[in-house]
């Protein structure tokens, strides 16, 4: 099936390595001009843009703090500046933290707190503000885990981060339908990236036996399993699909 995403203008944030740069290399190529953001992973964003120029599409790598409100404005507008007007944005910077809640404290909240919720809500709101303005059909996809919508132990200030995805993507679907902007979640359980050793709390041989027996596919995913669903929920093909949390998660909760 073709998606219609040749010559789209997709943001994807935390794009500098793992499931991010995989999701942009993916736009690209399906012929979509990509800007990598990232917030410290600059050689892996610089490393995708090259790789999707190399697919015939313009891409860029784009750097700013979340937390920087003033930054991310400014990200956007260079985005918009070498790109053209932003069709797609998605939403994957997170911080995510496993600690026993009990032996954290405020400041190791904030942080995840900053990036994941506020953060989110800062760039949607710089772009979602460029699409009316341009007068963009477009579409917003935010990434999210399964710890906010069934709970996770030694997740809890991560599960509440995210949790917060499926109020703000079912609320922009309510309030942006009049500018012809979508809004959609997907949400993931363990994926095989970089970052799974602290995801599982790098747990041992026989924790991860326990973990993965949780999964009824009884594997944990791959970034190329959560792709394709991710680039048919920002597409034109779905657009009569909005304000839906979408599960890639191998079984591991079902609604």
């Amino acid at each position: 099936m073709d998606l219609d995403l040749h010559g789209k203008n997709v943001l994807v944030t935390g794009a500098g390595k793992g499931l991010g740069k995989e999701i942009g290399l993916a736009f690209a190529a399906e012929g979509a001009n990509v800007a990598f953001h990232f917030g410290s992973s600059s050689a892996g964003a610089e490393e995708a843009a090259e790789e999707a120029r190399s697919a015939g599409v313009r891409a860029l790598a784009v750097g700013c703090d979340v937390r920087d409100g003033e930054a991310v404005t400014e990200a956007v507008a260079t985005v918009r500046r070498e790109l053209g007007p932003i069709d797609i944005l998605v939403n994957n910077a997170a911080l995510a933290v496993s600690q026993p809640f009990l032996e954290s404290d405020e400041e190791d909240w904030l942080p995840q707190i900053d990036i994941t919720v506020t953060g989110t809500l800062r760039m949607t709101h710089a772009v979602a503000r460029q699409m009316v303005e341009d007068g963009t059909e477009g579409s917003i996809l935010t990434m999210t885990g399964d710890s906010g919508r069934v709970g996770e132990s030694r997740l809890l200030v991560t599960a509440t981060a995210r949790s917060t995805a499926l109020g703000l993507t079912k609320s922009l679907a309510k309030e942006l339908a009049r500018h012809k902007i979508r809004a959609n979640a997907v949400s993931i359980a363990l994926v095989q990236t970089g970052s799974l050793a602290e995801h599982t709390g790098n747990a041992d041989e026989a924790k991860m036996k326990k973990i993965l027996s949780a999964y009824p596919l009884r594997r944990f995913g791959r970034t190329e399993d959560i792709t394709p669903t991710v680039l048919l929920l920002s597409s034109p093909r779905s657009s009569w699909t909005t304000g839906q949390i979408l599960s890639v998660n191998g079984g591991y909760s079902m609604p």
